[in-house]
């Protein structure tokens, strides 16, 4: 009996879950791998059952699609068509078509070493937000806009009692109405795009009245819990002493810079602030596949040109969860062609590429619209700390430019040692880039996350011809 082909699927959000349920239900044998200890990633975030959440679906829409991904997750486990592995984080995958291996660190700890073998892997993992500081922002009390989402879905409290939502993009809607749903004021919602921006752009957004009607829908939520909404804002401080006390918040002009003398103070004790999201590159970039500016390049099959890599979701471009199901969906059934030896038939997933042509040209559209304000690294003061890791001042790096010479991001890595810290740069690299006014490039790492000696020692050798 011939051993069914074997897919390894990084990261069970949308993405992953589309395309691990898509290769499984056609006969390939699939080991999905998440961080997580409950699938469904950022966006299907879960609170423990220990918490006992009566009404989970509250804190969602689109609970009926999750339903079905969980259901069909299920079904397949207990089939034994997929293993999940929670709580393994992905730090390396090494390899090539038909002898990948994918290595994780288990548990919460991460000092415990795992390799899976597969055929074939699928990248889903995901992004993280974009952080742009500013003073105070270090605070307690200030947070990511996906932090306080995060801490409300998956561990049922909020922030804080008294919130200003704050920066640009899609996210701050779910942010702000969540946070007021479930009992905080939220004194303000602060949006540095305009409304007339996006008329500007209405001919391209009617395309997807689905995902107008969903914008409608939460500003209805805004106007019922009352909800004071700020467009062409921005923060511009954040106040405090031990804690976060107050927010001062800007006027902006046409050019999205800020206009002299229309601020205001917001007292509060919780700022969630957000201004986008950026791809998780790490493992594709260690695996040479190339990027697209930020993003990991596909074609129409999602496959890398790394023979035996595949990737879906915001790892390829930042699009909302829609986009991720339809890229999932086509790369599962992709890889199951593929690795069973024929040619896949697109008519198969037509309806997933439509809904992907689409989508893609909606966000497209977005990210013109929700862009951070012109000015923003010009308002940061030389003491504010930049790279919180390294406490690294946006002092020290305009020295590093202006003084130094520096002349691209890893120059001012070298002298600043801004991105050495824990999280890589991912924090302060955007802020660090906006700076410097280099172009914010992924660096290439061997490992997508700090790896135990232990571990790197006790891995096997691969043969080598």
């Amino acid at each position: 009996m011939t051993e069914r082909p074997h897919l390894a699927v990084v990261g069970a959000g949308p993405a992953g879950l589309a395309g691990a349920l898509a290769a499984a239900a056609r006969g390939v044998r699939v080991t999905l791998l998440d961080a997580a200890e409950l699938a469904g990633g950022q966006f299907y975030r879960q609170p423990a059952a220990a918490l006992g959440a009566r009404r989970p679906q509250a804190l969602h829409h689109q609970w009926r699609t999750w339903e079905r991904l969980r259901d069909g997750l299920d079904r397949h486990i207990a089939a034994g068509r997929v293993t999940h592995l929670t709580d393994h984080h992905v730090w390396c995958v090494e390899g090539e078509l038909g002898d990948f291996a994918v290595h994780a660190l288990r548990g919460p700890a991460q000092e415990e070493g795992v390799s899976v073998r597969a055929d074939a892997v699928l990248l889903a993992t995901g992004g993280y937000e974009r952080v742009l500081p500013f003073p105070g922002w270090t605070l307690p009390g200030v947070v990511t806009a996906g932090g306080a989402q995060a801490m409300l879905k998956g561990g049922l409290v909020l922030p804080g009692r008294t919130a200003v939502v704050a920066g640009t993009g899609p996210l701050l809607l779910p942010v702000a109405t969540g946070l007021a749903a479930a009992g905080a004021r939220v004194a303000a919602l602060v949006e540095s795009a305009g409304p007339k921006t996006l008329l500007r752009r209405a001919p391209a957004l009617v395309a997807q009245p689905d995902k107008l009607a969903e914008g409608a829908w939460y500003g209805g939520r805004l106007v019922r819990h009352g909800v004071r909404t700020l467009p062409r804002h921005t923060v511009v401080e954040a106040h405090g002493t031990d804690r976060l006390e107050a927010v001062t918040v800007g006027a902006l002009d046409r050019d999205g810079r800020l206009r002299p003398g229309r601020v205001r103070s917001i007292p509060c004790d919780t700022l969630a602030v957000g201004h986008g999201m950026l791809p998780h590159t790490d493992l594709a970039e260690t695996l040479g596949c190339t990027l697209s500016g930020t993003d990991v390049r596909v074609d129409d099959e999602q496959r890398t040109d790394v023979p035996g890599i595949w990737a879906a979701g915001e790892t390829t471009g930042i699009g909302g969860a829609a986009l991720s199901l339809a890229e999932g969906h086509i790369a599962g059934r992709s890889v199951a062609a593929r690795l069973h030896g024929t040619t896949p038939d697109p008519r198969r997933w037509a309806a997933a590429a439509r809904a992907r042509t689409r989508l893609r040209e909606f966000f497209a559209v977005l990210d013109t619209v929700y862009a951070p304000p012109a000015d923003w690294a010009g308002r940061i003061t030389d003491d504010t700390v930049v790279c919180r890791c390294e406490e690294v001042t946006a002092g020290q790096v305009r020295t590093a430019v202006g003084t130094l010479g520096a002349g691209d991001l890893r120059t001012v890595k070298l002298l600043t040692r801004a991105g050495m810290g824990w999280c890589q740069g991912r924090m302060c690299g955007p802020a660090v880039a906006g700076l410097t006014g280099c172009p914010l490039a992924p660096g290439r790492r061997p490992f997508a996350r700090p790896v135990p000696l232990g571990v790197l020692a006790d891995l096997p050798e691969r043969e080598t011809d």
